[in-house]
């Protein structure tokens, strides 16, 4: 049952992630106000409101304009993507501008690993995360973090640890660590149903599935037909040391998503300090949870269609 009169604002909603939580959250029947900025082309905001979204172009440095599109607001969900610009300062706008305007909840962009517990500089893209927590937490709003482990799709080829080709499973250090991974469209109702809840946790953690590196070996032997063996890459030490090369080979730039920071993202799940520990799934009713077999399945059918 969707509380009465709950619009959400969801900021972000022409990524993919965040027009996946905007789907969801229309699905289960909230009103949704997309925060666009103004400018932004036509073939991304008609498909939105086509689905009944209403959508509100603004300027985000202007306060008066953003503090009037979170008016009437029970929860202002942050899908946005980029670095310290997006992540610090526009989320920081964002979140001002809910405070203003008096909107009782946030949902900030995390959707990741339990970055509270990394290293300070084992990982840019959550540093800046766990950065924007500290100005969140001093604000006077309730706050609600989805941690969702790794996105399904390192599995089929985002990060080389299921090798198709070569029929090997790569691992760092511990062929037995296990990991977290969810689909995207899992994370986006499960955000879309927290965002009606207005009981929702400081942080909730969730997971399509955990699954180590030898047991993707099973897994992937059982599916394929063929036999799947381990390979083991180095140590964690070692990971760390072409981390650093890597980065440091690297020519300054705004990618997102450069090839050291994805290493990073891999260290933090095979040395286990971003792993998951309270899975809240059973939560919200509802939501069918895709596997690690799921996943693997469908990718092996589409390659051989």
């Amino acid at each position: 049952m969707v509380p009465e009169h709950s619009t959400i604002l969801i900021a972000g909603s022409t990524g993919d992630l965040g027009e996946r939580i905007a789907k969801a959250l229309v699905h289960e029947g909230a009103h949704v106000r997309a925060l666009i900025r103004r400018g932004t082309s036509l073939s991304k905001t008609v498909p939105l409101e086509q689905l009944g979204i209403e959508i509100v172009e603004v300027d985000y440095t202007n306060a008066a304009e953003m503090k009037a599109a979170c008016t009437g607001v029970s929860c202002v969900v942050s899908a946005l993507s980029g670095l310290e610009d997006v992540i610090i300062e526009t989320q920081t706008l964002l979140l001002n501008a809910a405070v203003e305007a008096g909107v009782p909840r946030f949902i900030p962009s995390d959707y990741s690993m339990d970055y509270t517990k990394l290293p300070v500089g084992s990982n840019r893209n959550l540093d800046l995360r766990r950065d924007f927590m500290k100005r969140l937490d001093q604000a006077p709003i309730a706050a609600t973090s989805i941690l969702n482990g790794a996105f399904a799709d390192m599995l089929t080829g985002m990060a080389p640890i299921v090798l198709f080709s070569h029929r090997r499973i790569l691992y760092w250090d511990d062929a037995d660590q296990p990991m977290d991974f969810t689909t995207k469209d899992n994370v986006a109702i499960y955000t879309a149903k927290a965002a009606l809840d207005n009981s929702a946790p400081r942080f909730l953690q969730i997971a399509g599935d955990q699954i180590n590196a030898r047991q993707l070996t099973v897994l992937m032997s059982r599916l394929s037909g063929q036999r799947f063996r381990l390979l083991k890459a180095g140590s964690r030490g070692l990971l760390e040391t072409l981390i650093k090369i890597a980065r440091s080979c690297s020519k300054p730039s705004t990618d997102l998503y450069p090839a050291w920071q994805g290493m990073q993202y891999v260290h933090g799940m095979f040395s286990g300090l971003g792993k998951l520990e309270q899975i809240d799934n059973d939560r919200y009713a509802g939501i069918q949870w895709t596997s690690a077999k799921d996943i693997l399945a469908d990718h092996i059918h589409s390659s051989h269609a």
